[in-house]
């Protein structure tokens, strides 16, 4: 019979140009019958996040198939709220299309109960439902629930900033726009201001806010920017360099301006070795995590995702304290010889002994 049904409604819809208004009133309607319910974890599971394991699993959550009234696609949507909340300010940990289960990572677990008012280093009690919905209609939401018991770690720091980066042939990269590509230095107290004081060949460049990606993207000539938003708006003019050597390149994005003049290098001292040191890392500032340095630009370290916690930190030449740099700013600016605060996160890291410019973007 369900078979025969089906054929009914094919031919319904072959003929849905000729059909009168009575006939499109007689189409059949979808119904609810029975909403998913989670199967798995059981209700009282604690959860102790731990950041250092944040892309790994924290749990797998199941839940029986939810019902309706024929064969339909099912998007199920898996909530989480503080315990004896109405689901009305509810995060999403996961969603899915026909699939009754998911996978939720540690770090999105723990950024969903700090965003439900959870104390980090804390056990809180929280909530956990499972909707569904066909094409965002016919909701269903599971009468029952599990309660588990979530201990966050200290979250997603915020970093309301953007990054650029330089390609073209007078930088590291060329024209490729995904391949170690030079990061600008933004200013510790104006958000609008990059810039970068190294080696540069004989050729031109831009700058691309996004690896990969060709806009958005500032180019310019005579000083000042231009601005291309998206890869269909007109290719920028190349900024050019008429010869090898040392330069500085200063843009604002907010006043669309650009400097870029010759940089004296000859009495700059070429490290052997740039580490970062602090309590960020120990507590006793005895330990130094060493950077690597850049084979374009001597004077340009980096260092991969590395898991700080909360403190200070310097960087720190030759494993001395003969020349050590910090900032006063968090995530960038120009050494002044202070402690740069830090908040805990997973950082990478970007630094220039040049001019003391660094980097540091968390989250990672």
């Amino acid at each position: 019979m369900k078979n025969i049904h089906k054929i009914i409604i094919a031919f319904i819809g072959v003929l849905a140009v000729s059909c009168n208004a009575d006939a499109v009133d007689e189409r059949p309607i979808l119904d609810t019958v029975s909403a998913p319910e989670i199967t798995a974890p059981a209700t009282g599971q604690t959860y102790i996040l731990d950041v250092d394991k944040a892309g790994e699993e924290a749990a797998k959550f199941t839940w029986s198939a939810a019902e309706y009234s024929t064969d339909v696609a099912v998007k199920y949507t898996l909530l989480i709220d503080k315990k004896g909340g109405d689901f009305t300010a509810a995060k999403t940990l996961a969603v899915t299309s026909s699939v009754t289960e998911a996978s939720v990572l540690v770090k999105d677990l723990n950024q969903a109960a700090i965003d439900l008012g959870g104390q980090v280093e804390v056990a809180s009690m929280y909530d956990v439902k499972i909707s569904s919905s066909v094409s965002g209609a016919f909701p269903q939401v599971s009468k029952g629930l599990i309660t588990i018991s979530v201990t966050p770690y200290a979250g997603k720091v915020v970093y309301d900033f953007a990054d650029w980066y330089l390609v073209g042939d007078a930088t590291v990269s060329g024209w490729d726009n995904n391949k170690g590509n030079q990061i600008l230095f933004r200013s510790g107290t104006n958000a609008n201001e990059y810039t970068f004081t190294g080696y540069f060949k004989k050729g031109a460049f831009k700058a691309i806010k996004n690896l990969g990606s060709w806009a958005p993207m500032y180019g310019g000539s005579g000083g000042s920017l231009a601005y291309r938003g998206v890869e269909s708006d007109p290719d920028p003019a190349n900024i050019e360099i008429t010869a090898d050597g040392y330069y500085r390149f200063t843009m604002d994005v907010e006043k669309l301006t650009y400097k870029l003049t010759p940089y004296d290098a000859s009495a700059a001292v070429t490290y052997s070795t740039i580490g970062i040191v602090g309590s960020v890392i120990d507590e006793n500032w005895s330990e130094t995590i060493p950077m690597v340095k850049s084979s374009f630009n001597a004077h340009v370290w980096s260092l991969g995702v590395t898991s700080l916690k909360d403190g200070e930190m310097k960087f720190k030449a030759n494993n001395s304290w003969d020349v050590s740099w910090g900032g006063k700013t968090p995530f960038s600016g120009i050494s002044t010889g202070d402690n740069t605060p830090v908040a805990k996160s997973k950082y990478v890291i970007y630094f220039n002994d040049l001019d003391g410019s660094y980097l540091m973007i968390p989250n990672q």
